[in-house]
């Protein structure tokens, strides 16, 4: 029985190299796929992994691992899906986090169902963290890539000792931690679904990046040297305000005030600011001041000091569960509110109607900020893989080469017969459905956590394993 055909992301980096090879030596069978996500000007502007350059790089270690290699074209979708929102996101006060949304929407959205249409069942990525099962066999989690290699399809779901406890006899896929812990990305996947999971391959969660480069040097694949993007990757080398800028976003200008509701100063634009910051407010005091609030009902920017930047807690909103389908009492784990953040012990309440005496309808800012996320996702026409995350630059590598494919709005890929092997893609009715997304939950921090930021991820572990995680709505102090 031949082994899965896998797809794998590239881009010519060393994770992605190294990940290819090590599914090659597994016996199986392959090609690389790359995502065109920025036009060429744009592109040429940037130095990350959304460069031209990179591209070349994808198709030539393809060429020496000799397998095919293809490219697919998003770069609509993703000013529409990504850029677009990133912005918007700006203009009503939050900070995103536009790679992480890319995870789910993206490189296990787009890129994972045109794979398929291509012929692959797997997508393999060169991200540090794990997916995989609970093996009925054996009783201990196992990653796809080992599963898959053995045919093994037998398995049962995730026992209470690392959280599960719906009770079904359904077996679930996991996310898990990876081995290295300064370079884990679990953090930036916590939006993957069940069906995304089930069909990605992560094999360098076992390894750390030592490993990973020795083994990029010894085999001659990737200069061990080569840098690692670390920005947002349509933003490049600058800032994301030179960004906002250079697209012409129009700032309205209004009130800094303190927690008093005291005038201090005036800001340049809630587009402009984040909570925790501390530099830039353009305002004097006796004591040192830090964004601790942006209002964008009022048109304001509120300051305080740095003990009233902590909150005790944050609304979460379009959670995704992966360890469960919905928990139908308080979970206990830890969390993180930004990406290889300090790391503490919480709670996780689900429908928090009623806590803190006010029902989530008369939350100021919850109920406004879930109904304009649906809102926007409607409008987009985005409908079956509206899937969203947050941020971080290293994450998939990608790449280009000979064999280009185009994404259209038709639907199904078309193969056009042609030397080239230039392919049509669609993005319409063979989207991945998005995950389980489940509203609104409550997270109380067991210790006050600094400069808690709507628009940024929260994510929620027991032990090894991702409970779930969403998008932080509204801190509580």
């Amino acid at each position: 029985m031949p082994k899965p055909t896998v797809a794998v992301a590239m881009s010519g980096g060393v994770d992605s190299s190294v990940t290819c090879m090590l599914l090659a030596e597994q016996g199986f069978e392959l090609f690389g796929i790359t995502m065109k996500i920025l036009g060429t000007q744009a592109a040429s502007q940037m130095h990350s992994a959304c460069a031209p350059a990179v591209e070349e790089e994808a198709r030539e270690v393809c060429r020496k691992l000799g397998v095919p290699h293809y490219t697919v074209d998003l770069t609509e979708e993703f000013e529409a899906e990504i850029i677009t929102p990133f912005i918007e996101n700006y203009l009503k006060g939050r900070t995103p986090n536009p790679c992480v949304l890319c995870n789910p929407k993206f490189k296990f959205g787009h890129l994972l169902n045109k794979a398929r249409e291509l012929g692959a069942d797997y997508l393999a990525t060169g991200h540090y963290a794990q997916a995989g099962k609970i093996l009925e066999q054996t009783g201990e989690f196992t990653e796809n890539h080992v599963i898959a290699e053995f045919h093994q399809d037998v398995c049962r779901s995730p026992d209470e000792s690392i959280g599960q406890q719906t009770g079904k006899p359904r077996s679930r896929y996991l996310l898990a931690r990876g081995k290295d812990p300064g370079k884990d990305q679990s953090y930036v996947l916590y939006g993957l679904n069940q069906d995304m999971l089930g069909h990605a391959m992560l094999p360098l969660g076992g390894l750390t990046k030592e490993q990973v480069v020795d083994i990029s040097r010894r085999r001659g694949l990737v200069a061990a040297d080569k840098p690692e993007s670390q920005e947002i990757c349509f933003v490049g080398g600058g800032s994301y305000r030179a960004f906002l800028r250079e697209r012409n976003v129009e700032a309205r200008p209004g009130l800094i005030v303190d927690t008093s509701g005291k005038v201090v100063g005036r800001h340049q634009g809630l587009a402009y600011y984040t909570v925790g910051q501390r530099r830039g407010l353009g305002i004097s005091g006796p004591h040192s001041l830090y964004v601790v609030n942006i209002d964008p009902d009022a048109n304001q920017v509120v300051v305080g000091t740095r003990e009233e930047a902590y909150a005790k807690g944050c609304y979460v909103g379009d959670v995704n569960f992966i360890m469960s389908d919905h928990p139908g009492s308080p979970v206990r784990g830890t969390c993180m509110v930004r990406y290889r953040g300090r790391e503490v012990n919480a709670t996780l309440i689900p429908d928090p109607d009623d806590r803190y005496g006010a029902g989530k309808r008369q939350v100021s800012g919850v109920s406004s900020a879930l109904s304009s996320e649906a809102g926007s996702e409607a409008e987009a026409g985005r409908g079956d893989a509206v899937v969203e995350t947050g941020r971080d630059g290293r994450v998939v590598e990608t790449g280009n080469g000979s064999d280009v494919v185009e994404a259209g709005r038709g639907g199904r890929v078309a193969e056009n017969g042609s030397s080239n092997g230039v392919v049509e893609a669609g993005r319409g009715n063979g989207l991945v459905e998005a995950g389980n997304r489940n509203g609104l939950v409550l997270v109380e921090f067991d210790e006050p956590q600094f400069a808690v930021t709507p628009g940024q991820a929260l994510v929620f572990y027991q032990g090894a394993f991702v409970y779930g995680g969403g998008t932080i709505l509204k801190s509580l102090r």
